[in-house]
């Protein structure tokens, strides 16, 4: 099987073809993602903080981009002229259109891409597709490269997850929007994929926290693949749509082998079915890719509030000097993590965070696992009907988020989550990083 696919100066190129927590308290299920998330008034984030929005007023494009829309759609390295959009918008087959926004890898300049651009083609029908196109997978040609270390990758995925909703905010590409990350092809492997995959994470929490969307573009053999098999692992949070870069002519958002039809299935996928195509319409030419889209804005519970904070968050944590600190284990979250060993009194590592309003909030918390590591590391968590203690296997679902229930937290700045040395198990105890979800 011959697949073809797109690079971003729009070139072709052709090639072959059981968790153990033990929780004194309430347990929630996976959270349904929001489409409209609102970050603290004070956030506390691992990753760089988003860029201040300009006191100018800013055109507002009509409705979440793309939004919900079911049809044909088009995309071209450079935002096209006003002209060109006129011409096409009252003689071609489409109503949306691919839109570059961020990202170090554009390879054209954007001298039509303003806030008044956005607004008018939204006001004349055009959906919009915004693309950041930036970190590129570890393993592939393309630069600037991601980092080959899951850990640094997802910090690079919040990075590149605040660029772009910095550039969509600019122009006027407003909350609910989805944002599509681009990854072209890259030679899939297990180290590679691992590390493309913390990136997404990284771009989908952050784009989350952010108010938009998080949406991927990809070879139907790398990127789109390497998803769609990771669909139910629980160490990645999952994309809200997909882009399938995938040349077979049919327009439709079927990708064949490269995903389970089961995946993505709810109106969340875009195929980009022909590319490198040049077509006339009311009498101006364009070199395009075509596209299929039949997407939706989620239905989503009422906004959500999170916020993260690390062992290194200045003002968000505080141990006693008998916490060692390490960046021993691939699995941390950020540059280090705390470590120390048990003892018959407390001496609680505390994560201070402040809440917007008293509540329900998910805990869950994030250590790298080895087998030294305590089998009954005691997390305690202050609520307002006192300390709830819950205990966690650190020896096991190392590198990732793991819930440790929902609890009621009050409104206010204090010392929310810690970890306690007091424990009958075995093994180091480690403190690195929490994340409370308003639910």
């Amino acid at each position: 099987m011959v697949e073809i696919f797109r690079t971003a100066s729009s070139q072709a190129r052709i090639s072959s073809d059981g968790g153990d927590v033990r929780v004194t308290a309430g347990w929630l299920a996976s959270l349904t993602v929001a489409a409209v998330i609102v970050a603290p008034a004070e956030p506390i984030a691992v990753a760089a903080t988003p860029t201040q929005a300009s006191t100018a007023v800013t055109p507002l494009a009509t409705g979440p981009q793309p939004g919900t829309f079911t049809g044909r759609g088009f995309d071209t390295c450079a935002a096209p002229s006003q002209t060109t959009m006129n011409a096409w918008r009252t003689s071609s087959p489409y109503g949306a259109v691919g839109i570059y926004i961020s990202g170090a890898s554009r390879s054209c300049s954007q001298p039509n891409l303003t806030a008044s651009w956005v607004a008018n083609q939204t006001s004349n029908g055009w959906r919009l597709i915004p693309i950041e196109l930036g970190y590129q997978a570890p393993c592939g040609t393309r630069t600037p490269k991601m980092s080959a270390d899951p850990t640094t990758a997802r910090s690079q995925g919040v990075s590149a997850a605040n660029s772009a909703a910095n550039a969509a905010q600019a122009l006027g590409i407003g909350a609910a929007s989805t944002l599509y990350n681009d990854i072209e092809q890259y030679p899939s492997n297990a180290s590679c994929r691992a590390a493309v995959l913390s990136f997404l994470s990284g771009w989908t929490e952050q784009l989350h926290v952010r108010g938009y969307l998080a949406g991927m573009y990809s070879s139907g053999s790398s990127g789109i693949k390497d998803v769609c098999e990771a669909y139910d692992n629980p160490s990645h949070t999952r994309l809200d749509q997909i882009w399938i870069a995938w040349w077979n002519g049919v327009a439709d958002t079927d990708a064949g082998s490269y995903c389970a039809d089961a995946h993505y299935a709810d109106q969340q996928r875009i195929h980009q079915y022909a590319g490198e195509v040049t077509e006339t319409w009311g009498g101006v030419t364009m070199k395009i890719d075509r596209n299929y889209l039949d997407v939706r804005v989620t239905q989503t519970p009422p906004p959500q509030w999170t916020t993260t904070i690390d062992n290194s968050t200045s003002g968000g944590f505080t141990a006693s000097t008998e916490w060692g600190t390490s960046a021993y284990s691939g699995q941390r979250f950020g540059t280090d993590y705390r470590f120390t060993s048990p003892v018959s009194s407390s001496d609680v590592a505390w994560f201070r965070s402040t809440i917007p309003a008293t509540g329900s909030y998910e805990i869950s918390v994030w250590y790298p696992a080895d087998a030294g590591y305590n089998n009954q590391t005691p997390y305690l968590v202050e609520t307002t009907t006192g300390s709830r203690s819950v205990l966690v296997n650190q020896r096991i679902n190392g590198g990732r988020w793991v819930s440790i229930g929902v609890f009621t937290l009050a409104a206010g700045t204090g010392n929310k989550v810690g970890v306690s040395r007091w424990t009958s198990g075995t093994g180091l105890v480690v403190a690195d990083a929490v994340r409370i979800t308003r639910v």
